[in-house]
């Protein structure tokens, strides 16, 4: 079956992860998917500009499956990080603007990927930030990016202390650009993206291309140090131990 749904309305196209039993927690099919999807729309010369939203009102995206990561290893991690970086890198190559309807939480990496989002809208009761703390895994990812988007200083305490941050808050520091009422965060981000669809096309792609080769050389060592940190975090089981203790208490 599939875990994400695709709709057509050009020049906007809207493409929603729906695993809403699981709040929308991505495993490797629905990866997979999204850069399937990513990379269709970007073909697609009527489509130009992207939502990306998740079903249900409760979440975005409540990031990794922890069901997928439960028994990793030091060995798997290296494969598990590639599919990553292709989704990340699959938002970050896109020449339309990409922007997250952020209609509930978003946490760990679905927060990263909206931040790799040209543009996020929300409202005040979305939840979104860096919890892979209290699971036991390293935060290499996202505080390269959260420092990119707000600076190092927020970024440190978010990292650490694991805690997710609300609309309001989310907006002030520039995590969002948009924050509308609950009900009003589609209607929001189509009208965001039908103005950015709008936009001359060329200059369009050029800037989102200088944008992208502005971070990439950060983008490049992030996972380089992921690659490490993450090695030695699972050879530890660290992140195996608090998973397991999570979902048994979950069960």
């Amino acid at each position: 079956m599939p875990f994400t749904r695709t709709e057509s309305d050009p020049p906007l196209a809207i493409l929603t992860l729906d695993r809403p039993e699981v709040l929308n927690a991505w495993h490797r099919p629905m990866r997979e998917e999204v850069v399937e999807a990513l990379t269709a729309f970007e073909a697609d010369e009527k489509v130009r500009a992207v939502i990306v939203t998740g079903a249900g009102e409760r979440a975005f995206c409540a990031g990794q499956d922890l069901n997928e990561a439960r028994d990793f290893g030091a060995d798997d991690t290296g494969a598990w990080l590639e599919e990553w970086r292709r989704l990340y890198d699959r938002v970050r190559s896109m020449s339309k603007p990409v922007i997250a309807a952020l209609n509930g939480v978003a946490a760990g990496s679905a927060f990263q990927f909206c931040l790799f989002c040209d543009v996020r809208i929300g409202h005040g009761g979305a939840r979104m930030g860096q919890p892979e703390i209290d699971a036991g895994i390293a935060s290499i990812t996202g505080p390269w990016i959260m420092r990119e988007v707000m600076g190092l200083s927020r970024t440190v305490e978010m990292t650490l202390s694991g805690r997710l941050i609300r609309g309001e808050e989310a907006l002030a520091i520039g995590l969002l650009h948009h924050l509308a009422k609950q009900r009003d965060v589609m209607g929001r981000a189509r009208e965001v993206a039908a103005a950015l669809a709008a936009k001359p096309p060329l200059a369009m792609r050029l800037d989102k291309a200088w944008l992208r080769e502005m971070t990439q050389p950060g983008f490049e060592r992030t996972f380089a140090a992921a690659a490490r940190y993450h090695a030695l975090a699972y050879a530890g089981g660290e992140p195996q131990a608090h998973t397991s203790a999570f979902l048994d208490r979950r069960r």
